[in-house]
């Protein structure tokens, strides 16, 4: 986990604030500006690797667990035929109706991304923020591989992005930053609560605080994830022989630097080929 400095905020207005502890995913507006401030260097990453690694011409693109679609509406102004799917309805709202303000047709859908058929497959699907680890056995995340490779088509290509579990020193346990979309601005923290290795599960609190100009409150989540050191990840990986490893970055999003895996990594961001 990347760590940045929050907005700094006085310690009264902090205590004050109406604490609702509730579904992160619920709230789209606030999760958007979360996970969506530092949409820049992604994006750019992936139309690099959607250019360099697709066999063919790429003309469409799926994102499964999309959320609210950070990307995709982005994806769509630069000429993409998108789609995605969400198991979080008002996610799903949300990226549709963004889509439809901006002249694009309303193509994500609720669903499982263990359990999904596409209408036609596409040439790219991209899973960059950790989703994966959500899928909490070995048979949700096979199945989810199974389902990608009827969902991408021979030739095209998966960009799947998580965090590791090293296995030489303690790794990063705590996370915070900061996003501002015009008087709206959040606080986010995020920690590891407990990590059980033997169970291979993550729990982490996550707060995000939200100011306004006419009132001020906190949301606060629990959020389970599924630990991987690079063998499992390569064991579970090995399980889905359609697809192939063709090359490793990481969180910096650099296509000049790809990079080699050891007992130390945290972060990976893996250019699946599909075969």
């Amino acid at each position: 986990m990347a760590k940045r400095s929050p907005i700094s905020v006085n310690s009264a207005t902090l205590q004050s604030m109406e604490v609702i502890r509730g579904d992160l995913y619920d709230y789209p507006l606030y999760y958007d500006l979360v996970y969506g401030s530092d949409w820049h260097a992604e994006l750019q990453f992936l139309e690099q690797c959607i250019a360099r690694f697709v066999q063919g011409v790429a003309k469409t693109v799926f994102e499964p667990a999309c959320g609210t679609g950070r990307l995709l509406h982005r994806l769509a102004c630069h000429g993409y035929k998108v789609s995605g799917l969400d198991l979080n309805e008002r996610a799903v709202k949300f990226c549709n109706a963004r889509l439809e303000r901006l002249g694009f047709r309303p193509t994500a859908f609720v669903g499982d991304m263990t359990g999904f058929t596409l209408p036609q497959p596409v040439d790219a699907a991209f899973n960059t923020i950790n989703s994966f680890r959500h899928l909490q056995t070995e048979d949700a995340a096979r199945s989810h591989l199974a389902c990608m490779a009827q969902a991408v088509r021979p030739g095209g290509v998966y960009v799947l992005g998580l965090h590791l579990t090293p296995t030489r020193g303690e790794g990063i346990t705590e996370e915070s930053w900061h996003a501002r979309r015009g008087h709206l601005v959040v606080n986010t923290s995020m920690w590891t609560i407990e990590r059980n290795l033997a169970d291979r599960e993550e729990h982490c609190g996550i707060a995000i605080d939200v100011y306004k100009p006419t009132e001020n409150f906190r949301i606060e989540d629990e959020l389970v994830f599924r630990t991987y050191t690079w063998p499992q990840l390569e064991q579970t990986l090995a399980a889905a022989p359609q697809w192939q490893i063709a090359e490793v970055f990481d969180f910096a999003y650099d296509l000049t630097r790809p990079r080699s895996i050891d007992d130390a990594t945290e972060d990976v961001v893996l250019i699946l080929r599909r075969e």
